[in-house]
């Protein structure tokens, strides 16, 4: 199961397919009892993705067999014992994926030539992700960070290692040499061409980057780095080849207090933005702004969700099932709002109850 969205990956998914591209969404739950119901639940939803491809008269019957047998491969791949909190299968004819996702979803099957992808980018938002960069002088590790857990990131060149034949880093560890292996000329441009490599990953998938490693391996790279030099640094060793868990224990607390300045930060704009009359609050007001590309700042609560139907000039409450109700519509004002290059923040729940749970500062 696929977990990290990056602008490449985003692209590809956005790309139109042959028709049906087929988007199955369920909610799913991370703990007992509630999981129980999850195995059920999903292959009721994707019985009735293939009712309806049976019932299409646009769907050739090639088609149909090709889809329905993505959708099986796809049913076979899921994991229900490490789910988190929503699952997306995309299936087109040659292909299918399966996303779990950190954030709730509604229980729906789309069909169309692309697949649907604003609950991927809401819950990528949410997650507010961001990168570690875990740096001995023999190995560069890159972990991919969310709300409540780092994995390793294989990707941009990423994890770095150099040979034995050219380094023995455990007998410099051993005779306490340590900060003269950061003098070395070969390991400072080791350590270049992963701040160089970190560089242009963050020009690709801009994130907070935190770096962990000894002090000298932090010093080396404060002296020798660019984009390392900005980043946060934890002097914490032995995370270039440590385990998931490890790397995100250490960096936990740093990423708490960064969430915590964050709501402040967003606490004050919030305020500002009411004084000067740049201030949109509640779903109808903020998504009619964000349709005209006005929001500058959104703000959301994490578990804020509500059901709406567009009456044609406003959004108005709707119950889930009825007709045209629309259940993600706060994924969809994110992703709008992240398409025009909104600066998107989670806040906890009730921080926005003035708001109604939603509150947007504005660009005019």
């Amino acid at each position: 199961m696929e977990h990290a969205l990056s602008p490449a990956t985003l692209s590809e998914l956005r790309r139109p397919r042959p028709y049906p591209a087929v988007s199955v969404l369920t909610p799913t739950h991370r703990r007992e009892p509630e999981n129980t119901q999850d195995r059920v639940r999903l292959r009721n939803v994707v019985a009735e993705a293939k009712k309806q491809l049976d019932a299409d008269p646009a769907v050739t019957r090639e088609r149909r067999a090709d889809v329905a047998a993505q959708l099986d491969r796809a049913l076979a791949e899921i994991d229900l014992v490490h789910t988190e909190d929503g699952l997306v299968i995309y299936a087109a004819p040659g292909e299918h994926q399966v996303w779990s996702l950190a954030r709730a979803v509604p229980e729906r099957v789309v069909f169309s030539d692309t697949f649907l992808t604003r609950n991927l980018v809401s819950a990528q938002a949410s997650e507010r992700p961001f990168w570690v960069l875990s740096v001995s002088a023999d190995r560069v590790t890159l972990w991919n960070g969310g709300a409540d857990r780092v994995v390793e990131a294989d990707n941009s060149g990423f994890p770095m290692t150099r040979s034995r034949e050219n380094f023995d880093a455990e007998r410099r560890e051993r005779i306490g040499d340590l900060p003269s292996t950061f003098r070395d000329e070969d390991t400072r441009h080791f350590l270049r061409e992963a701040d160089f490599a970190m560089s242009r990953l963050l020009r690709l998938a801009p994130r907070p980057l935190y770096v962990t490693g000894e002090r000298a391996a932090l010093s080396a790279l404060d002296e020798l780095g660019t984009v390392t030099r900005a980043a946060v640094h934890i002097p914490h060793g032995g995370l270039s080849h440590g385990t998931p868990d490890a790397v995100w224990q250490a960096v936990r607390p740093m990423v708490a207090a960064e969430a915590l300045r964050s709501v402040d930060t967003v606490s004050r704009a919030l305020e500002s933005a009411l004084g000067r009359k740049e201030f949109a609050a509640g779903v109808d007001e903020v998504w009619q702004s964000a349709r005209e590309g006005r929001i500058r700042l959104l703000a959301v609560e994490e578990n804020y969700r509500v059901t709406v139907r567009d009456d044609g000039d406003h959004l108005v409450p709707a119950v889930s099932g009825d007709l045209d109700a629309r259940e993600d519509i706060v994924d969809e004002i994110v992703e709008q709002c992240l398409e025009t290059r909104a600066d998107v923040r989670f806040v906890p729940d009730g921080a926005l109850s003035d708001a109604d749970g939603i509150a947007g500062v504005l660009r005019y």
